[in-house]
């Protein structure tokens, strides 16, 4: 690192935040949508037509790659590698899913107030911004850095997996919430409404995208990125390192919860196993396989990962688990940089002939 980095005066040219990565990525999603949109409305008979059910799929890949930008950010721009983001995504989900079971029963006590759909989008991003504000106050203050903290998100989540999985805690024990039947007021089986929760999801991607690249591009971001690199130095300058990252965690995890909450309404159901630890690793391998630190390379490796497992779980469910490792064991010695690297370095090299 060094302060040109942090110069309020160099020139940002080439962290301009409509940068050609932005406008592709953001291309991309936009005709992605209107294309599978499309292709839903054709007659059923026609062979081009999209299904109900894949544009739920593909409504549910959305979901996953909001996680994956969630993890970019703070892991690719701030160095901090958490093994535990599939707690705020559970969280943000498990607030959706009492909205949802409200719309049929009558919730006791406090959940109850979670009947009214702005209070329980409120709970989608507080719940896991206020847990990632704690968490994370008593982490960075501490200094609790490396593998010492991805080792204690890994706590975190899997304490609340346990917790989560008790009947005492009114969230369904094991089996979590499930049977939805309606949002605001339309059935969620109708296809009216898996078109729109997969526009829903893919607008949301498409603002987190922007919002995260808003982010690295500013001030604050350029910060980020010098304490991900020589955190001592940045110190000495005389920033509050540990603000940066509380404020960079924090988002981190509200866009996770929103991530969930986006999930449950299409999948039907939220139990404690998305607290696992091995999903929130899962995530990693993601955003490792796209590319740390590029925004769409977590994109796109949300949706690579998560297309190969819905066909190799199909195929062959017992050996998914030892590809997912040995894909993570290959990516970080051969392509550390993922698949945005190798597209970086194929438009290196063409520019050089």
């Amino acid at each position: 690192m060094s302060h040109a980095t942090l110069d309020p005066n160099r020139d940002r040219s080439g962290q301009a935040f409509l940068s050609r990565a932005t406008l592709i990525t953001s291309a991309l999603l936009i005709v992605g949508m209107a294309l599978v949109l499309v292709l839903h409305a054709l007659p059923m008979a026609h062979p081009l037509h999209v299904s109900g059910a894949t544009v739920a799929l593909l409504g549910k890949y959305f979901t996953y790659m909001l996680l994956a930008l969630a993890v970019d950010l703070i892991w690719g721009y701030l160095g901090i590698l958490s093994l535990g983001h599939g707690a705020f995504f559970a969280l943000g989900g498990y607030a959706m899913g009492l909205y949802l079971n409200a719309q049929g029963t009558a919730l006791p006590g406090w959940q109850g107030l979670l009947a009214s759909f702005p209070l329980a989008a409120l709970a989608v991003v507080l719940a896991p911004g206020l847990l990632a504000l704690a968490f994370g106050w008593l982490a960075f203050r501490s200094r609790v850095t490396g593998v010492y903290f991805s080792i204690i998100t890994q706590a975190l989540t899997f304490a609340l997996m346990l917790a989560f999985n008790r009947n005492e805690m009114g969230m369904g024990g094991s089996t979590g919430l499930t049977r939805f039947s309606e949002l605001l007021g339309f059935r969620l089986a109708s296809d009216g409404m898996t078109v729109a929760l997969f526009l829903a999801s893919g607008i949301a991607v498409l603002l987190a995208f922007w919002l995260c690249r808003a982010i690295v591009v500013s001030r604050l971001g350029r910060v980020a990125v010098a304490t991900r690199d020589a955190e001592a130095r940045v110190r000495f300058l005389g920033y509050r390192v540990e603000h940066v990252k509380l404020s960079l965690f924090v988002v981190s995890a509200m866009l996770a919860g929103v991530a969930g909450a986006l999930y449950v309404p299409q999948v039907g159901i939220i139990n404690p196993s998305t607290f696992a630890p091995l999903f929130s690793i899962e995530v990693v391998v993601w955003v490792a396989l796209g590319g740390r630190a590029t925004l769409f390379g977590a994109l796109l490796g949300a949706l690579v990962v998560n297309y190969l497992k819905t066909v190799l779980t199909g195929a062959m469910p017992d050996a998914w688990l030892f590809l997912l490792g040995g894909l993570f064991v290959v990516l970080t010695m051969a392509l550390p940089r993922g698949i945005a690297g190798v597209l970086a370095w194929r438009r290196r090299q063409e520019g050089a002939t």
